[in-house]
Formats: structure tokens, C-alpha cells, sequence
């Protein structure tokens, strides 16, 4: 897992300094316009015949497009093995890839069309076997399959913002933190004067990612953007405050202080919670203070 963490982070890297080969992004008003707009109406079968045996890597990503429209959205639960349509659809997009190594929307449908079926998979090992039961034929799909594919995409594309937020849902759902962290370092190179993007990074470092005095950081570079954005200024405030109560109850009071004061910096409405929590926190300390 370590060694998959590892390879993203290097596909990543390489990506801020690469740039696609081929033409940026797809060619919207290219020879095959129409039929992309057959697939967005839904309509797979005329795009099919549209395309016809066509081999150019476009052309084939259509066709898997088209084949992944036609198997619609996976049943729930989602088992790991794929329907004929979405083998189709795979065996489609994997030739898009051989023809053009740097079709980013290849890579990323690839990805897509992985994700459902391993995220089945991790569901599947979870739940208890039965005694004697067989164990399933492995597939070839799997997280790590999902995650280079996404990782391809990236490499593929420096515009492109939807495969790292892809990646970093799966991640994030798959539990591979340290990928969805990869993925959000990412996308703040790619878009880093978004609000947003630096607030969603905050939340996933200050919940999944375990890191809150990362998440801290990154919603004071948001607050540089957005300055009035009072709902991740509260956000910060709890941040201090769960510390200022964890040293409170190891008793290491000055670094106690210290936090409240952070916190009340940030508990910015008079009759929020955590102005409540502030008043709690500095009364604990003063009265130790008052038994010293």
C-alpha cells in the first residue's frame, strides 16, 4: 500500500512539471462533436452506428463511453465482478490508452468505471465468509487499479480538476488517506486560489486525515481569499478548542491557555457553541489558577 502511495505521489510531482503531448483537453468541436452530444442525450445506439469501426483513440473512447451509457448505473451492492456492457465499455477504453497513452479521458473513464466494482470488492472482504464457501476468481479490479488510472489521467492532463477530485473521493472512500491527501495537495497546485478547494482539503485533513493543525493552515490560506467566511472560522475555533480541552486534561496548562486564546479568536458569534466552550475552558483554567 506504502509503494501505491508512493507511486502517486511521484506521478503527481512529474505532472506539475509535464504537459500533454497531444492537443490540451478533449476536441470539442472536433470530427466527433456530434456523436458526443449523441452520447450526452443518451443516445448509445446512434452514437454506436455513428462511430462504426473506427480506431483512432477518440473514436474508441466514444464507443466506451457509449457501452458504459448503455450498462447504466451498477445495482447496488455493487459486486466486484463488471457486466458485459461495462467489460465492453473497459475493453474499449483500454485499446483509447494503447492507441494514446495521454488520453486523459480514457485513463480517467477507466477509473470511473473501476471505482463502483472496487469499492464492492473492499465491501465484499469485510463481511464474514461462509464456512466452506468458495472463494471468488480474482477480477484484476482493484483499488490500486482504480488509483493509477486516476493518476494516469492527472499526468495526462494539467487542466484537468475533475480526475483529482475523483481520486480523491475514491481514495477517501476506500480509506487511502494518504492518496486522497496526495490528491488534494494536487489540486490545490492546480486551482490554489479557490476557497473552496482549501476549505474541502481543511475538512478532510481536520476528519479522514487525521492532521487538524494541517487543517488549520489551510483554512487560514481560504480565510485569505474569503476573509468574511465565518463558517470556517468556526471550524478553526473547534480545532483550538479540542486541543485547549485535550491539554486542560493532561494538565499542561500553559499550552491550555494558549489555545483558548486561539480559540476565542475564531469563536466569532457571542452565543455559538464554542463561545460557550471558550467561557468553559478559561473558567476551568482560573479556577486551577486559584488553586495554585
Amino acid at each position: 500500500m506504502r509503494r501505491v502511495a508512493a507511486a502517486l505521489a511521484v506521478v503527481l510531482v512529474t505532472a506539475v512539471s509535464c504537459r500533454r503531448a497531444a492537443n490540451e483537453g478533449p476536441t470539442v468541436g472536433g470530427p466527433h462533436a456530434e456523436v458526443r452530444a449523441l452520447i450526452e442525450q443518451g443516445q448509445y445506439d446512434a452514437a454506436l452506428a455513428r462511430l462504426g469501426d473506427e480506431t483512432d483513440a477518440e473514436a474508441l473512447y466514444l464507443l466506451g463511453r457509449a457501452w458504459a451509457g448503455k450498462a447504466g448505473r451498477p445495482a447496488v451492492p455493487v459486486s466486484e465482478a463488471l457486466r458485459p456492457e461495462e467489460q465492453q465499455a473497459l475493453d474499449f477504453f483500454e485499446r483509447a490508452v494503447a492507441a494514446d497513452p495521454s488520453h486523459a479521458e480514457s485513463q480517467r473513464a477507466i477509473g470511473d468505471l473501476l471505482a463502483p466494482h472496487a469499492l464492492g470488492a473492499l465491501e465484499e472482504q469485510k463481511r464474514p465468509r461462509k464456512k466452506g464457501a468458495a472463494t471468488p476468481a480474482p477480477t484484476g479490479i482493484s483499488v490500486d487499479r482504480v488509483i493509477r488510472a486516476y493518476g494516469a489521467a492527472l499526468q495526462a492532463d494539467m487542466d484537468d480538476t475533475v480526475a483529482v477530485s475523483s481520486l480523491i473521493d475514491f481514495a477517501t472512500r476506500a480509506g487511502r488517506t494518504r492518496d486522497a491527501k496526495a490528491g488534494f495537495e494536487e489540486l490545490v497546485r492546480r486551482d490554489r486560489e479557490d476557497p473552496d478547494v482549501l476549505v474541502r482539503f481543511g475538512d478532510f485533513l481536520a476528519g479522514p486525515g487525521g492532521d487538524p493543525e494541517g487543517a488549520l493552515a489551510r483554512y487560514a490560506q481560504a480565510l485569505i481569499w474569503r476573509p468574511a467566511d465565518n463558517a470556517t472560522r468556526t471550524k478553526m475555533a473547534r480545532i483550538h478548542l479540542d486541543a485547549a480541552s485535550a491539554y486542560l486534561e493532561a494538565r499542561e496548562y500553559p499550552a491550555a491557555e494558549m489555545r483558548v486564546r486561539e480559540g476565542r479568536k475564531f469563536a466569532v458569534e457571542p452565543a455559538s457553541p464554542e463561545a460557550a466552550r471558550v467561557h468553559e475552558i478559561e473558567s476551568a483554567l482560573a479556577e486551577v489558577r486559584g488553586r495554585r
